[in-house]
């Protein structure tokens, strides 16, 4: 009976859910092609008779409830122009938030206008301005699952603050929207408001939140008549002119001088090929504004993933985006296309004599690059990107006559992604191609694969209202090179195939291709307040995909069950509630179970509007393939991690953000971590912001990787254990002098120290006991040479010492900054003037005093860089 009385209510519940909300329209109105002028007062008589509506509703924190206050807004258009205006009324008119921050980083109160031109339910365009009139733009797609903030179009606003709240006046002309020519349009709508203070979001259109989907729940608008669509044509050209300063060093022939300057041009242009499809162009790109990227130290085998920051790139990447796995999370970065590949930094450091100086570029100079983007009226999503970037070459200088050596033959990159979209954007089918092609001509580069090419094929299908999901995916890759790159390929830290104990892999040192297979399938219930789902992949050890891709572990099928509760309704103390339970397996295809493990999460928003979250992560016995450096697998123990993090009131002037995790080995002191991040966040002016954001990481292993030796016919893996610490502190402050005019700066000291400890040796990599797996180097074996700080091992005792290996520890410091004012003097057309610099030392030492380490780095002397970028903007 109480089974019966379960069923009957889930599925009364999953009726009501059902239940739709009534769809709105706004009907529009045409003016004549007359100037009105943007300036947040609404005093041109066009707005007298437009089409005013209101009857916003919350969406959160009381979704479908009368909002704390109303807006309203109306819509005209002309032939080259939408124009929108929106007033967000406020009797507490001082209690308006108006918190000036950079072009996309809205703070405080906001309002803005979300258009889905293709009305493929799927994505939409999305126009927002702050009440201090800062813009924010961006492009939405897979139904709200992704957006992409980088997108800055041509467009104007204004806004005023009135007795009666504030006003937001938009002019967006038609270059910058995307359509269909036709005697009337109906596109998508959404018009929303957020009220800073009560952390309110209101909305035009209802929507429920339990309702999977954003783009395809809007409302829509129609009454635009007979225009024709516009191609957007737009030519940037820059200049930027460069200075360096740094340390003399008389015998550096490169470095003497303790100077270098530079002069450069470039362009970027903008070109609509037809009404849907948009090409981008770079020649000569700098990227010297580009805030630089976070100091570590990475003791591990697996590839860091650094955030793209350069602009050409991330316009539009989602389009280009294939994820190798389903979800979020960590496992989301990898892809079959991750554009810091392009301009990396050169792969090869040239062999010098005595005596012998180099000088290598940082990075790879990008000769050019072009990118076509868009959505066809049938459903086509098209993305295209070609870029060629240069052979690089080092200067070497010495006794005798100076020599070039290339470090980075030119090579071609290429990145093409289509997808369709079927049954009313319920159903997409898509498909990917990449390829690198090197031009090696120098026999020291054939380690680098000549040519590499992968592809794939995707879909996706969601039915019941998008309240059930199923993901899937295969995908290939082939690398050509010669024997040596191949083998290198083989040899690899993610593949390891001269591993002894697999004996599912053959390395074959005469291959000059290597290929392989991936693939994914999930399945997931999206809809409602309770979601679960289920997800598979796989990466068959032949699989290579670095060249233009990300995959920092191959060898792996991966297993995942998820579920997730979501309250989103106020209750008690809470706005919201969050609970999530997962459970994972990961095995090789040597049918080897890799790792099991399960984590809980949960996160809350209070009424007083601080958040907090927590979880706890439990895993099984590991298996490591990687950790003895190509040889057997290395079995570890497994661990428990506790974090936790809260974070108070944004709307304060001061605010705290604390983040710390616990890791604890399931084997007493095999493996601590701890893991510490407190941010503090300070606004004494609307214009600017202080962030200081200090962290603490200490960890201690057991069992970390220190070398191999050949001994008596086999391999000894040296291992010790390690007692590490990382020290670092961010400090940001913008200043925000108008919407058009800030003044940015990022600082980071980083101080990193590892001492190692008892030294041991690998001796059975996977007894059932911890202690059967190595072997601890007695005193009479291990002794240390103060002179060349090098440990000599006597392992057979015999009086002979039979290998040696330097001394690992070390003590790196590092300190990063940027300075950036940045003048957006038209649309479209800026000045950059920006000072970077950095301090770095490091030695073998590993002891860690903080005080110490702190003045040892800045007394280590400057690099400064001073550069200055004009861009104009010729176009429409």
């Amino acid at each position: 009976m109480r089974i019966a009385s379960v069923i009957i209510l889930l599925f009364t519940c999953q009726f009501i859910f059902a239940q739709e909300i009534e769809k709105r329209n706004y009907s529009a109105k045409k003016i004549e092609a007359l100037n009105i002028a943007i300036d947040g007062k609404f005093n041109d008589l066009q707005w007298l008779t437009a089409n005013w509506e209101n009857q916003f509703v919350q969406h959160e924190p009381y979704e479908g409830k009368a909002p704390h206050k109303q807006t309203e807004f109306a819509i005209l258009y002309d032939e080259n122009n939408i124009y929108v205006a929106i007033k967000s009324h406020d009797s507490g008119a001082d209690s308006i938030s108006m918190r000036l921050s950079r072009r996309d980083e809205l703070d405080g109160d906001m309002a803005g206008i979300m258009f889905d031109t293709y009305f493929d339910k799927r994505t939409a365009f999305g126009f927002f301005v702050s009440a201090a009139g800062v813009k924010s733009d961006f492009v939405q797609s897979n139904d709200g699952e992704t957006e992409d903030p980088t997108w800055d179009p041509i467009w104007w606003v204004k806004t005023t603050k009135t007795e009666k709240g504030w006003n937001a006046e938009m002019r967006i002309p038609l270059t910058q929207l995307r359509f269909e020519e036709g005697e009337e349009q109906l596109w998508g709508m959404q018009v929303l408001r957020s009220i800073f203070r009560k952390d309110e979001l209101s909305v035009w259109q209802p929507m429920k939140r339990e309702k999977a989907g954003f783009v395809s729940q809007f409302g829509t608008i129609n009454g635009i008549k007979n225009i024709k669509p516009h191609n957007v044509l737009n030519v940037t050209p820059y200049a930027v002119a460069r200075t360096e300063r740094f340390e003399k060093e008389p015998d550096n022939p490169f470095r003497s001088t303790g100077r270098d300057k530079s002069l450069d041009v470039g362009l970027d242009a903008k070109i609509g090929l037809t009404n849907y499809l948009t090409m981008d162009l770079t020649i000569n790109p700098d990227f010297g504004q580009v805030e630089a990227d976070p100091s570590e130290v990475n003791l591990s085998t697996n590839e860091t993933f650094f955030e793209e920051k350069r602009p050409f790139f991330i316009e539009g990447k989602n389009i280009l985006n294939y994820s190798l796995q389903a979800g979020d999370g960590e496992l989301a970065a990898e892809g079959l296309f991750y554009s810091r590949r392009i301009g990396r930094r050169p792969n090869y450091y040239p062999d010098l004599n005595d005596g012998e100086y180099t000088d290598i570029p940082n990075f790879t100079r990008i000769l050019g690059a072009a990118k076509i983007t868009g959505k066809t009226s049938n459903g086509w999503s098209i993305g295209i990107l070609e870029s060629v970037t240069a052979e690089e070459n080092a200067k070497i200088k010495g006794i005798g006559e100076g020599r070039t050596q290339s470090v980075e033959p030119l090579t071609n990159y290429f990145v093409g992604r289509l997808q369709k979209d079927f049954n009313n954007g319920n159903t997409y089918l898509g498909g990917i191609i990449t390829s690198v092609n090197r031009s090696i001509n120098d026999s020291h580069l054939n380690f680098l694969h000549k040519s590499a090419y992968t592809g794939g094929f995707d879909i996706v299908h969601k039915w019941n209202d998008k309240n059930w999901s199923i993901d899937g995916g295969l995908y290939f890759s082939q690398v050509n090179g010669s024997t040596e790159a191949i083998t290198r390929t083989q040899k690899s830290y993610i593949r390891n195939f001269q591993r002894p104990d697999a004996d599912y892999l053959e390395l074959d040192t005469t291959r000059t291709s290597l290929s392989g297979l991936g693939g994914k399938f999930a399945i997931a219930k999206e809809g409602g307040k309770f979601n679960f789902g289920s997800i598979m992949s796989w990466k068959t050890p032949g699989l290579e995909l670095n060249d233009v891709g990300f995959s920092p572990q191959v060898d792996r099928a991966l297993q995942v069950l998820w579920s997730n509760y979501h309250i989103y309704e106020p209750f008690s103390i809470f706005r919201e509630v969050n609970f999530s339970a997962n459970q994972y397996s990961v095995w090789d295809f040597g049918a080897n179970r890799v790792a099991l493990g399960a984590n809980l999460n949960t996160f809350a928003q209070l009424t007083n509007y601080w958040k907090a979250f927590g979880g706890l992560s439990l895993s099984g016995e590991r298996r490591s393939s990687s950790a003895l450096r190509g040889g057997s697998a290395l079995l570890e123990p497994g661990y428990k991690y506790a974090r936790i993090g809260i974070f108070t009131n944004p709307q304060k002037q001061l605010t705290f953000e604390l983040m710390g995790g616990q890791y604890f080995s399931n084997e007493k002191g095999f493996r601590s971590i701890a893991d510490y991040n407190l941010s503090i966040g300070y606004r004494p002016l609307k214009s600017l912001r202080i962030d200081i954001a200090p962290g603490l990481n200490t960890y201690k292993n057991d069992l970390q990787y220190v070398t191999q030796n050949d001994f008596q016919n086999g391999t000894r893996y040296v291992m010790a254990h390690i007692d590490r610490s990382t020290v670092n502190m961010s400090l940001r402050i913008n200043l925000n002098i108008s919407p058009d005019l800030t003044i940015q700066y990022w600082g980071q000291p980083f101080i990193a120290t590892g001492e190692y400890s008892e030294f041991k040796h690998i001796t059975n990599s996977k007894a059932d006991n911890l202690n059967d797996r190595y072997n601890t180097y007695s005193d009479e074996q291990i002794s240390f040479d103060t002179n060349s700080e090098t440990y000599l091992i006597d392992d057979n005792l015999d009086g002979t010492i039979d290998y040696s290996f330097d001394k690992p520890d070390f003590n790196v410091k590092e300190f990063l900054s940027n300075l950036v004012v940045r003048w957006e003097y038209r649309p479209g057309s800026t000045v950059y003037l920006v000072w970077s610099q950095n301090r770095n030392g490091s030695v073998n030492d590993g002891s860690f005093h903080l005080s110490n380490d702190i003045n040892t780095l800045f007394n280590e002397k400057p690099n400064n860089i001073f550069l200055v970028k004009f861009s104009y903007r010729i176009g429409r």
